[in-house]
């Protein structure tokens, strides 16, 4: 076990002694062994919210420990209950934009799951996998690959993060089982008390319909696991698709501002009914050109991006006002079929144009552009280049991500909520649409910033707060947030004098009375760190 030589500047968690945070980490070492527990500032760097100003970042731990199996995870837990020391769960650590792999309560101990890397099982026949939770989008396509499986996964825009921590949090994809977020199945998780359970048919011995049948007998308890501090998940089912006989990515592009709510209106019909059985992506010019170039290349001036330059950037980068990406699958004339009906509807909006080239399997994975590939599921790092838009390799993003109906009427007025507030605020508005199914979308407002401008980040943070007051307001809420406003996200949801906090609290307290687990984590605290002085002002 490696040590800080200055421990007693190091953070302490809420309630805990330097003599207990000390004595848990040394009991942590005989647990699981001492290589695998570290507290010195080299191996805590990667745990913080990498998009602050750099030096400044407040949520930082007092340790970490990469368990290597659920048995050290049980064994951990059991010491954390000892001591009181709050432990904070990470698969990869990507999650930049809500928080990074900050932990939510200051001096809380790590666990990183970097350790847990393995696929264990990917079944064709049947179409799915079994993964640990630290398993990347690279790691699942890889073992894909080299089991040479008739199989593909839905991923993410970035291929570093993780299969299992992107599913608890809510977190999109893009091929048809993502619809949803439908495509975990079965979560093995230890319990706040170090108890080990199994959801759904998993909660049966050797029962084959764990990883194929999302419930079981009585409550669904899959669920309850996902943006909540109630366990720690060490297994989970993922479901594959079998390859296509036909791949065809699409590209629309809107000209005309104006016609952004007719394109989300026609958007909604054609997932109705079925035609388009995905998950697209429709972004404003900025949002796609951040992944593609900086700002610095097209304007220098303080405020917002004046009109005229970003009709510029549409123009000659070729983005249109809006563009979206979404793709088609299945048998060529199914894919046929299903492009003659896009057509026909799409392009009854003026302004409107649509292309698309089919491709079969020995394609995809040299497709010249990264959205085409992550579409099918090949993951790389191409669409990295986004949090770069504002300060290049050290620029930043804080993200505001509410869920309204699927129309156009509720497109118009989020979109007008954000834009007016961000020009307030001298911010560019970089906005974007993912549906989560046929009714309902995320309107993603990404926030950008250079972290060395440490006004210019405290600028950006106070506006996501406020968007999240003001879009409560109006009846929007976040489908996940950032960790500098969990608590105020988990406020607009105030029904009945917020209902389901309570009830939240209750689960809470009755599985982890000592607060353990992720405190604070979607705004649930529990007891001891609500006495404790927690949600902090």
């Amino acid at each position: 076990m490696s040590n800080t030589s200055e421990t007693t500047t190091r953070p302490l968690p809420p309630g805990v002694t330097e003599d207990d945070l000390d004595n848990a980490l040394a009991a942590f070492a005989e647990a699981i062994g001492a290589e695998n527990v570290a507290t010195d500032a080299e191996s805590l760097e990667d745990f913080q919210d990498p998009f602050q100003v750099p030096g400044t970042a407040t949520n930082v731990p007092s340790g970490v420990v990469s368990p290597r199996s659920t048995e050290d995870v049980q064994a951990i837990v059991k010491i954390a209950n000892q001591y009181k020391i709050p432990l904070w769960p990470i698969g990869r650590g990507k999650n930049n934009g809500y928080g990074g792999a900050a932990p939510q309560v200051r001096g809380s101990v790590m666990l990183s799951f970097r350790e847990m890397n393995k696929v264990l099982e990917i079944n064709e026949e049947l179409g799915y996998a079994i993964v640990e939770p630290g398993v990347s989008w690279y790691d699942l396509h890889d073992a894909i690959e080299a089991g040479g499986h008739n199989l593909v996964a839905s991923i993410v825009d970035i291929g570093w993060g993780g299969v299992v921590s992107n599913t608890l949090e809510h977190g999109l994809t893009y091929m048809p089982y993502s619809i949803d977020q439908a495509s975990h199945c079965g979560f093995e998780v230890v319990l706040p008390n170090g108890d080990l359970m199994r959801t759904g048919s998993g909660a049966m011995d050797n029962n084959p319909t764990w990883p194929l049948y999302k419930r079981g007998l009585g409550p669904t308890s899959t669920e309850m696991f996902m943006q909540s501090n109630y366990g720690i998940v060490t297994k989970m089912g993922y479901w594959l698709m079998p390859k296509p006989e036909t791949y065809m990515p699409l590209w629309l592009r809107v000209w005309d501002e104006e016609q952004m709510p007719a394109v989300v209106d026609a958007l909604r019909e054609l997932m109705l009914d079925g035609t388009i059985d995905m998950r697209p992506q429709l972004s404003n010019t900025l949002c796609m050109a951040s992944m593609l170039t900086t700002r610095a290349e097209w304007y220098a001036g303080e405020g917002p991006m004046p009109e005229e330059v970003i009709d510029k950037i549409a123009k000659e980068m070729g983005l249109g006002r809006w563009m979206m990406r979404f793709a088609l699958y299945g048998d060529e004339a199914v894919v046929d079929h299903n492009f003659a009906k896009l057509e026909a509807r799409f392009l009854q909006i003026p302004s409107v144009d649509l292309v698309g080239q089919k491709h079969d399997k020995e394609a995809w994975e040299t497709l010249p552009n990264p959205h085409e590939r992550v579409q099918i599921g090949v993951p790389s790092q191409d669409l990295y280049k986004m949090a770069g838009w504002s300060g290049g390799e050290e620029g930043g993003h804080v993200d505001f991500s509410p869920v309204i109906p699927l129309t156009g009427k509720n497109a118009i007025a989020a979109q007008k909520m954000m834009r007016e507030m961000c020009a307030e605020a001298g911010l560019d508005f970089l906005g974007g649409m993912l549906p989560i199914n046929a009714r309902s979308t995320t309107f993603i407002n990404v926030i950008a910033f250079d972290t060395k401008n440490p006004e210019q980040v405290a600028n950006a943070y106070a506006l996501a707060k406020r968007m999240v007051a003001e879009a409560g307001k109006r009846g929007y809420g976040e489908y996940r947030a950032h960790l500098s406003f969990m608590d105020l996200a988990a406020e607009q949801f105030g029904f009945n004098d917020h209902a389901l906090r309570r009830f939240n609290e209750q689960i809470k307290d009755t599985l982890d009375p000592n607060g353990i687990i992720a405190p604070g984590k979607s705004g649930i605290w529990g007891t001891r760190m609500r006495e404790a002085g927690f949600p902090q002002a």
